[in-house]
């Protein structure tokens, strides 16, 4: 059921590509008509991205592989939408966060800003046949925890999935 993946991270790769234009729209200096342009972009890119690297029912596995990630180096995905609307990669320095990482997982979208920042949900969803397992690390809300998150690790790209 290769094609029919496609579908099944719509709302996945939306959310995404939401967040990251909600970032730009935030910064300011970008039209509605670009950022709408940039969005469809970024869709397009992921959802080409991802097409052979989406397992639903092993959510975890490509993680590192799907990450979205601005780390003094700008993510190839959102450079290429950002070019299709004109924007250099300088200009995307200056209006993105310079440290962030976005995990884009079957049922799961999640965002941290800086290295050692909360890991925030922006998206979740409970996967279909399954039973609902305790998670290996459990969440609170980025309120909660922004303050407290100082110490905690970050979030291991080959997080192993427990099947029992």
């Amino acid at each position: 059921a290769g094609s029919g993946a496609g579908a099944d991270m719509r709302t996945e790769i939306s959310t995404a590509a939401a967040f990251v234009t909600r970032l730009l729209r935030a910064a300011g200096g970008v039209g509605e008509e670009q950022l709408r342009c940039f969005r469809e972009c970024l869709q397009e890119a992921m959802r080409e991205h991802y097409k052979h690297h989406w397992f639903p029912l092993v959510p975890s596995k490509g993680s590192g592989y799907r990450c979205i990630r601005i780390n003094h180096k700008m993510d190839p995905l959102i450079g290429k939408a950002a070019g299709m609307i004109g924007l250099s990669h300088e200009r995307l320095f200056q209006l993105l966060p310079s440290e962030l990482t976005l995990w884009v997982d079957p049922f799961e979208v999640s965002y941290r800003i800086g290295e050692d920042g909360s890991i925030c949900v922006l998206y979740e969803s409970p996967q279909p046949g399954r039973k609902v397992a305790k998670q290996l690390e459990s969440r609170t809300s980025c309120k909660e925890e922004w303050r407290t998150s100082r110490s905690s690790p970050s979030k291991s790209y080959n997080m192993m999935t427990v099947s029992s």
